[in-house]
C-alpha cells in the first residue's frame, strides 16, 4: 500500500489495488477516513473528529496535484 506523505501526522496513501475515480486514504492513531479528492467529497469516515476533517480536506485540496501525479504512476490512468 503505497504511502504518499505524512503531514501533521496523518498518513495520506492508496490501497495497492485501487479503483476510479481518483481518491485518497488518511489515518491517523485507529481513525481512517476515505476521499475522492475531486471536491474533495468525503467518502467515509470512521473516528475523525469535524475538525480534523477539516484540516484533512484542505491538506487534500493543497495536494491535489500531487495526489493525482501518483495515482497515475501507481495505477496508470487519469480518469476523474
Amino acid at each position: 500500500m503505497p504511502t504518499l506523505f505524512y503531514l501533521f501526522g496523518y498518513r495520506f496513501f492508496f490501497w495497492s489495488n485501487e479503483h476510479d475515480p481518483v481518491h485518497v486514504h488518511v489515518s491517523k492513531g485507529d481513525a481512517e477516513a476515505k476521499y475522492n479528492i475531486y471536491g474533495p467529497e468525503l467518502v467515509y469516515n470512521h473516528g475523525f473528529k469535524k475538525n480534523e476533517l477539516r484540516m484533512i480536506e484542505s491538506i487534500i485540496e493543497e495536494n491535489q496535484e500531487v495526489i493525482e501525479q501518483r495515482w497515475k504512476e501507481n495505477f496508470g490512468n487519469d480518469k476523474k
